[in-house]
């Protein structure tokens, strides 16, 4: 039950993506829409919303010329510019857009194009030798559209030479592009989803999907023309794409594509950005790190101290956080306001912290199948355990609840996927009356906030038919900062003729070092041992961890940061 505790924002309506963008061109048309290097490492430089049209209608244009009106074009690049003109020209003018994740291996990528049956490609200099030659043996060649060459060559298209095309079109009256009627309802994007055994399931999503997503967002979470984002997750991933970058073509706001992880601080004072999206990996790492600076020059104390009087004062309505931690809001640039975070929980510690220091933290839930977001917290009803409440137009209800309550998070609603690519099973198995079932475990609250409990998938079943969460277990054991990373699985032992949990962790080298000084191995593991006892103490028997076995490098991991359990542990028993 949705309990709204103050009114939504006002928004405006948009029915497909086209609608969006020429609506905000007429409203943002002098506004920076992006802030892009148009040389690597030269500063950033704005680009307006009228520009990105007018390229956006010069790429429309040009791609049903090039015989793509009813093929797939796919885009495979790092986050920039170029990336986000490809995409919405494609998913208006030409048959669909897939959205490749470009740190894939490149014979996965080569799998995928394969799939999609993709009849253009644009992509990265970076792409240019493998695309040329994996082309050349196609019965069918694609059409190859390099970003970053400056003319046309035997093999690909120059994008530039492109958009010049598509210009010199558009001054000669063609009115392709304004001409276009998108049927809301019908498939447009094909996103790949990260997959761990076979190749990944593609979901077909259509404008209205994304759309109804856009307009439910921005009426929980207040974003305007004012707000400039980093834009940190890779594009092709559905959370950063709806998120990062449709949404602030939406909205009005100003989009800056981030230099890198270890840029992000810098980036943020460069840009003065007032946003940015994240998984939690992301924002633990920068909790941690700030903390461990403090300690590393003797302010911790005295950042303690000036939470305890912030936490006073606020009590009786007065907000001195900006002024009390001015020096960590200026190494930011000053003007960050807002961190969302997505694709898995965070620590309730970090949201938490990261409030009382002055930065506004929120999470969300969603899953690429619904355009993604399903549920998220609000600017000023939220609770840092919970994944959030869910969006004016969606619909949602448990299934299978077991007696705690927890059960399978289903939903109904317009941004619920069209169905999976050439898998009519997959698509019936994924619906059970009209309703798409997540694959995720979660509880309601009264209040009606959400909390996720697992993925059903993941589900370890005891020999006593207990049912253990993994995520659960995960989360108190990462919550020490002596653990880096960690997996929870269940492992059958021959010996006891059972399965037992068991856990992987990467320690975090650094933080033991800085805090112990120089440990031996057996110290460190020890050290680790002594927590998970800790843990199993607090515990049921039931989830006792058994099995403790310590990795030296990070566990292999998708492009949002999620570890693949199933590629870490072999599947046959020990």
């Amino acid at each position: 039950m949705k309990k709204y505790s103050y009114p939504l924002y006002e928004i405006r309506t948009i029915t497909d993506l086209k609608d969006m963008l020429t609506q905000s061109v007429k409203l943002y048309a002098d506004r920076p829409a992006f802030w892009a290097r148009p040389i690597k490492n030269r500063p950033y430089a704005p680009i307006t919303f009228s520009q990105f049209y007018q390229e956006v209608r010069e790429m429309g244009v040009a791609l049903p010329k090039l015989g793509m009106s009813n093929k797939k074009v796919a885009v495979i690049s790092e986050n920039r510019y170029e990336w986000a003109v490809s995409y919405l020209a494609a998913a208006i003018c030409a048959g669909m857009v897939v959205p490749i994740d470009q740190n894939l291996p490149f014979e996965d990528i080569q799998s995928l194009l394969n799939a999609a049956e993709a009849g253009c490609i644009v992509y990265s200099a970076k792409f240019s030798d493998c695309l040329i030659a994996w082309n050349a043996a196609q019965k069918t060649p694609a059409i190859l559209i390099n970003m970053d060459i400056a003319e046309d060559n035997e093999s690909e298209l120059s994008i530039r030479r492109v958009l010049e095309k598509g210009n010199a079109l558009l001054a000669a009256g063609d009115s392709s592009f304004d001409d276009v009627t998108v049927d809301p309802s019908e498939a447009k994007v094909l996103l790949f989803t990260s997959g761990t055994i076979a190749i990944p399931k593609g979901v077909l999503l259509s404008h209205k999907n994304i759309v109804t997503n856009l307009m439910d967002m921005c009426q929980m979470i207040y974003i305007d023309e004012n707000d400039i984002f980093l834009s940190v997750l890779p594009l092709h991933h559905t959370y950063e794409c709806t998120c990062g970058f449709l949404c602030q073509i939406y909205r009005g706001s100003s989009i800056a594509y981030c230099d890198g992880l270890k840029y992000i601080v810098s980036n943020f004072k460069e840009v003065g950005a007032t946003v940015m999206l994240g998984v939690p990996a992301i924002f633990e790492t920068m909790y941690r790190r700030l903390w461990a600076v403090a300690r590393k020059n003797g302010m911790e104390n005295k950042l303690k101290t000036g939470l305890k009087i912030s936490g006073v004062a606020r009590r009786f309505g007065i907000d001195l956080r900006r002024r009390l931690f001015a020096n960590i809001h200026e190494s930011f640039g000053g003007k960050l306001r807002l961190f969302i975070s997505g694709a898995a929980a965070v620590d309730p510690e970090v949201s938490k912290g990261f409030r009382d220091l002055g930065v506004s933290f929120l999470q969300g839930y969603g899953i690429t199948e619904c355009a993604p977001i399903v549920a998220v917290n609000r600017d000023k009803q939220y609770k840092d355990h919970a994944a959030g409440m869910f969006m004016p137009r969606v619909d949602i209800r448990l299934i299978n609840k077991n007696a705690d309550g927890v059960g399978e998070i289903a939903c109904r609603g317009n941004n619920v996927m069209v169905g999976y690519f050439k898998n009519d099973a997959a698509t019936a198995a994924a619906f059970v009356d009209g309703w798409f079932k997540t694959g995720d475990l979660g509880v309601m609250d009264k209040e009606g906030f959400l909390t996720i409990t697992g993925r059903e998938k993941n589900v370890i079943v005891l020999k006593n038919g207990k049912n253990v969460y993994p995520e659960e277990l995960e989360f108190l054991v990462c919550r020490h900062q002596e653990v880096a990373e960690c997996m929870v699985y269940g492992e059958y032992v021959e010996k006891h003729q059972e399965t037992q949990l068991s856990v992987q962790i990467l320690p975090n080298f650094e933080y033991i070092q800085e805090t112990y000084g120089d440990k031996q191995p057996e110290e460190i593991e020890k050290m680790i041992e002594t927590i998970i006892s800790k843990i199993n103490k607090r515990n049921a028997r039931y989830k006792f961890i058994r099995n403790v076995y310590l990795r030296e490098n990070e566990f292999i991991k998708t492009t949002t940061r999620k570890i693949k359990r199933y590629a870490q542990v072999p599947l046959q028993p020990k």
